[in-house]
């Protein structure tokens, strides 16, 4: 159990502000957990009435550094002394070109590119397809089964899970199909993983010649690590199969990064470890630690197609947002935590895996960096998904003092998103609490 803060607060009616929140904000805006935050710093939240939580949820995967680094911080602080915003379009800031350059530089690809800064995730996908759609002049967009690009119409109609996202909201844009993506945990007993991840890239391949002509194709767009989808990792087979699939067919090859870059696989991007240099690359989260920003990373030729005055957006690559950016891209250097985070996930694998030979609800545990995740069954044999006991799971961990959310197709799957800078000990401290919290729902 965690011991509350010693931090002196003022100490609120969390059902008052309940109650306010009920009043004014829509019932469509869900709450992970029923408290409000005060204080957050590193790895831990603290609540208004005093109690620290382990952050598992990192903002849902934007906090890579931490809630409130220094250097996040100091940058924020001298970047509004100087001035909040002129809107890019209107008068360009030296902080805008820097970001720029140094993401062109960390993204795979010995090749000239450009990159366009933006607001959030959907906001960068949306603006890959225009990119794609210019360039190729074609107008149809590819993603998968499973996968997450946003909540915008366009995003939205990308996005393969129906509930909560699609339902009731359609029609929904034109030319975007679903292929088939590889489900490890869930392939056929009689095929082995090679034999099935060759077979889902055969599948892909029947797919583009069934459901839409590759000729009609702009672009492929693809999580190399699916995040909402249940942190499904493929193999390298496939990801290189449809990668040499799009450059065969001239369509373009795009990354989703939104969930997966700035270290939280390992590497600044997870498209990294496939050995793939995708045509655009699209990153957000955090990428700004907290603040609002995103961006499309191309090849320059692709990035040019578009005239003046067709990209951009009056908050795009905001000096706030950019400002936090570069100490983020600073910090991950500095502290090293690609390291860091291949270091994280070899814990939470090595505990997970003694968890799963204690308790029978653990089905398959996963992960790639510390992009980790558990997948909870009602029975090993048949692999039916358990989404209620996943959801005591979340809840039992939320009464003990660790955030943590659900993901996946089923609603059965426990990701962890911590930042990368917990410590040891918050680390091992927040396992702990995970495994009371499932000893807990499992005894109901």
């Amino acid at each position: 159990m965690m011991k509350e803060t010693t931090t002196v607060l003022q100490t609120k009616d969390v059902s008052q502000l309940i109650e306010r929140r009920n009043h004014i904000v829509p019932r469509g805006v869900s709450n992970n957990i029923q408290t409000f935050a005060e204080k957050a710093e590193g790895a831990l939240v603290t609540d208004v009435n005093g109690k620290t939580f382990i952050d598992f949820a990192g903002a849902i995967g934007t906090i890579n550094v931490g809630h409130s680094h220094p250097k996040v911080v100091n940058a924020l602080k001298e970047q509004a002394e100087k001035f909040i915003h002129t809107g890019f379009n209107v008068m360009m800031y030296e902080s805008y070109i820097e970001l720029a350059e140094r993401l062109a530089n960390l993204a795979p690809g010995n090749f000239p590119k450009k990159v366009l800064l933006q607001n959030s995730g959907a906001e960068a996908v949306e603006n890959a397809v225009k990119i794609a759609r210019k360039y190729t002049k074609r107008q149809g967009v590819v993603t998968f089964s499973r996968g997450f690009h946003g909540r915008t119409l366009m995003t939205m109609t990308m996005t393969s899970k129906v509930k909560p996202y699609k339902f009731g909201f359609g029609p929904f844009a034109p030319e975007v199909y679903k292929a088939p993506y590889p489900y490890e945990y869930r392939r056929p007993d009689s095929m082995n993983e090679q034999e099935y991840h060759g077979h889902v890239l055969n599948e892909f391949k029947n797919f583009m010649n069934t459901e839409v002509a590759p000729e009609s194709v702009a672009a492929v767009v693809m999580e190399p690590v699916q995040g909402e989808g249940g942190f499904i990792v493929p193999n390298k087979q496939f990801i290189q199969g449809v990668y040499e699939y799009c450059q065969e067919h001239g369509i373009l090859f795009v990354a989703d990064e939104i969930q997966t870059g700035f270290s939280r696989t390992g590497k600044h991007f997870a498209i990294d470890h496939f050995e793939v240099e995708p045509d655009l690359i699209t990153v957000s989260k955090s990428l700004g630690a907290g603040v609002p920003i995103s961006g499309v990373i191309g090849r320059s030729e692709i990035m040019d197609e578009a005239s003046p005055g067709e990209l951009g957006g009056t908050y795009s690559g905001s000096p706030l947002g950019c400002a936090a950016a570069l100490a983020v891209l600073d910090i991950i250097e500095e502290e090293k935590l690609n390291e860091r985070a291949t270091k994280i996930g070899e814990v939470i694998m090595s505990r997970m895996s003694r968890l799963a030979d204690r308790f029978d609800c653990i089905g398959h545990v996963r992960g790639l960096g510390a992009m980790c995740a558990m997948e909870i069954v009602k029975d090993r044999q048949t692999k039916e998904p358990d989404k209620e006991l996943t959801a005591k799971v979340v809840a039992e961990a939320g009464k003990r003092g660790l955030l943590l959310l659900s993901a996946g197709q089923y609603g059965n799957v426990l990701r962890f998103l911590m930042p990368i800078v917990i410590t040891d000990h918050q680390l091992e401290q927040g396992l702990t609490i995970l495994e009371e919290a499932l000893q807990t729902a499992i005894d109901y």
